[in-house]
C-alpha cells in the first residue's frame, strides 16, 4: 500500500541513472573535438614558414609530404 508521493530505493536509483545519462550526453555535445595530428603538423609548418625558418621550396615539399 502506498502512502503519499514517496519513491522507494529503486526509484531513486533510476533517477540517478537518468541524471548521470543526461550529464553524459551534455558533456559529449559540448566537449572540444579532438584535432588531428595532421592539422597540428600543418600549423607548425606554417608558423616556421612565417618566421622565415623555411624557404618556399622547403615549405611546399614538406606540405606535400604531410598531405600524402
Amino acid at each position: 500500500m502506498m502512502y503519499g508521493w514517496t519513491m522507494g530505493l529503486e526509484g531513486w536509483l533510476w533517477m540517478g541513472v537518468w541524471i548521470l545519462a543526461l550529464f553524459l550526453v551534455v558533456w559529449l555535445l559540448v566537449r572540444e573535438p579532438r584535432r588531428s595530428a595532421r592539422n597540428d603538423a600543418v600549423e607548425a609548418l606554417r608558423s616556421r614558414f612565417a618566421r622565415g625558418e623555411l624557404t618556399e621550396e622547403e615549405y611546399l615539399k614538406a606540405r606535400r609530404l604531410i598531405e600524402t
